[in-house]
């Protein structure tokens, strides 16, 4: 199988207003995930990357939410001139994200948020009861470290839903086509939905479910007012070519359970008896 890792990272959006329809793609993909975000409890909920941290998931039962998005690109050529190591970068992200009221187009509150890496979570381990990654991978250098990043984190029995773009769609034959070509879609990575799926099972992840939104190319606005029927069309006849996917996983947790013997074993003497050591014994006198 082909490596996931990529030499150069890919270009990384700032918002969904990066890609040319991206309000419509926010808004399928929010849907999803608010429906999946109600079946998940516990006490932490993490998003990763500006396009999760800009998914509304207020209908969920998790109160707390933490959105864990990547360093400014100012900032981190500021620093970059300054002289600033990574280590010191990182802090002064961070610190940077605290006190300013905007980062992006993420407008929730500033005391949950966190600049850094996916790849490098400052998370203990089994503390996250749910992740977000929406389209986190498809801008991904190496997905296989943020997959196992979550792993680290995610606590017994949590959830991650994952968002993608489908290769096997239009969206995916457009990538190729001189159209757009400055556009950041075109530096996606379009990983298949089976792709996402075996990493997450060799990880020991359930998958749930999975759902299919969204049959367009992506790289225009749909204005068509049949477009509507003739996506339900689609979602029924030809699931496989959506251009988004979601999937809902589960971290699957075998409990450890005592083995017990296949047959009993049975001694082999048995004890003898009163009676019988009497009648022995006068056998013996006579």
């Amino acid at each position: 199988m082909k490596s996931a890792f990529k030499a150069k990272p890919p270009r990384y959006p700032t918002n969904w207003g990066d890609f040319p329809a991206g309000e419509h793609i926010r808004t399928a993909v929010n849907t999803v995930c608010s429906d999946y975000a109600e079946r998940i409890f516990g006490y932490h909920f993490a998003k990763l990357g500006t396009l999760s941290a800009e998914i509304n998931l207020d209908s969920s039962p998790i109160r707390h939410h933490i959105n864990h998005v990547p360093f400014d690109s100012q900032l981190s050529g500021q620093c970059e001139r300054n002289g600033l190591d990574m280590e010191a970068r990182e802090s002064k992200a961070s610190s940077h994200a605290f006190k300013d009221r905007e980062y992006g187009n993420v407008k929730k509150n500033r005391g949950n948020t966190i600049v850094g890496q996916s790849h490098r979570l400052p998370f203990s381990e089994n503390s996250i009861d749910g992740f977000l990654l929406a389209n986190e991978l498809d801008f991904a250098q190496d997905p296989h470290e943020i997959l196992r990043e979550v792993d680290r984190v995610i606590t017994q029995n949590g959830y991650v839903i994952i968002s993608g773009f489908n290769p096997l769609s239009l969206a995916g034959i457009a990538k190729y086509l001189p159209v757009k070509r400055g556009n950041v879609l075109h530096d996606a990575r379009f990983f298949t939905s089976y792709r996402i799926k075996d990493w997450l099972q060799l990880l020991g992840f359930e998958i749930v479910e999975q759902r299919q939104v969204l049959f367009s190319t992506l790289f225009f606005q749909q204005r068509w007012s049949g477009a509507v029927k003739l996506q339900e069309y689609l979602a029924s006849y030809l699931p496989w070519c959506s251009a988004v996917y979601v999937i809902l996983a589960k971290k699957r947790v075998i409990p450890m359970t005592a083995i017990k013997p296949k047959r009993n074993l049975k001694p082999s003497f048995s004890a003898v008896g009163a009676s019988v050591r009497a009648s022995t014994f006068n056998r013996s006198r006579r």
